[in-house]
């Protein structure tokens, strides 16, 4: 009754999974070879290309070089229609030019030059300036084999040391030299005797001198005040050596001045007779601040 019973009962999938043949010559499935699969990377395409430099630039870079404005502000003045290559009126993004393409931006044709920015920390002794009658070492000499021409941007005493802008960038030299841009320079100031309060007063106040009304923006004792020999004064004048002259018109002999601050920069990290290239970001946020303060 059992055989019967088992013989009439259906097939269950696992059973029928069973029935198929061991032998594999019968089986309905073949099993397809192994093959290893090869995981090394692939080469880069890219790399074994050579770089063909076809002599063009971008317009927006070509009008940063020449001083007009950063890349970004460029790109606005593409737009704005006010920039012309070889007569042409450009507006659409991308366009590049050639060395012999005359672009014309304000009326005023422009040269591709490579601007420099270039931070120093002045050591003493050196002039900072292009023509010395003298022929006195010159800040130039410290920046070696420097295949751009560059200049100071303002006049440094031979004796006075600290932060000093070298750049071929001639737009934006005279407009850190401006004298209605007010840029900010901070000096530290060490005289022979004590600098009397009142007489602090007066330098914030200030006084006449033969080239003129001059005047601090801001006098006080460096730290917590306990050396009164040594003053941190803050200024927006142009007028060269204007600040040891108006120590020297109150009677004081200044043994050192040091300018630690210009235009937003600091001689950080930076040893006496170093310099450096400044970064794009900051020739942009440079340019950026004289044109916010010029406005």
């Amino acid at each position: 009754m059992e055989n019967k019973k088992n013989k009439n009962k259906p097939k269950s999938a696992a059973s029928k999974k069973k029935s198929f043949s061991k032998d594999k010559s019968k089986s309905t499935f073949s099993k397809k070879p192994y093959v290893k699969k090869d995981f090394t990377k692939r080469p880069d395409r890219k790399s074994n290309l050579p770089k063909v430099d076809d002599g063009l630039t971008r317009l927006n870079k070509f009008l940063a070089n020449a001083g007009i404005c950063t890349r970004r502000e460029a790109d606005v003045l593409i737009k704005a229609g006010v920039v012309e290559v070889n007569g042409k009126v450009i507006t659409e993004m991308g366009c590049k030019v050639s060395e012999t393409d005359k672009v014309v931006y304000g009326g005023e044709s422009l040269q591709n030059e490579h601007k420099v920015y270039v931070l120093m920390n002045k050591p003493k002794g050196f002039v900072a300036s292009m023509n010395d009658p003298f022929n006195r070492r010159n800040v130039l000499e410290l920046l070696g084999k420097l295949k751009q021409r560059v200049a100071p941007v303002d006049k440094m005493e031979r004796d006075t040391t600290g932060v000093l802008l070298l750049t071929n960038d001639d737009n934006l030299a005279r407009r850190l030299t401006h004298p209605k841009l007010h840029v900010k320079k901070i000096y530290q100031v060490s005289t022979s005797t004590n600098v009397s309060a009142l007489h602090l007063k007066q330098l914030v106040t200030g006084f006449e001198l033969e080239s003129g009304f001059v005047k601090l923006d801001e006098a006080t004792y460096v730290g917590k005040g306990e050396d009164k020999r040594t003053v941190g004064v803050e200024i927006t004048s142009n007028k060269s050596g204007v600040v040891k002259k108006m120590f020297e018109h109150l009677g004081y002999e200044v043994s050192k001045l040091d300018r630690v601050y210009f235009a937003g920069f600091s001689k950080k990290k930076l040893e006496r007779g170093q310099w450096r290239f400044l970064t794009e970001s900051e020739v942009g946020i440079l340019k950026m601040t004289q044109k916010e303060t010029a406005e």
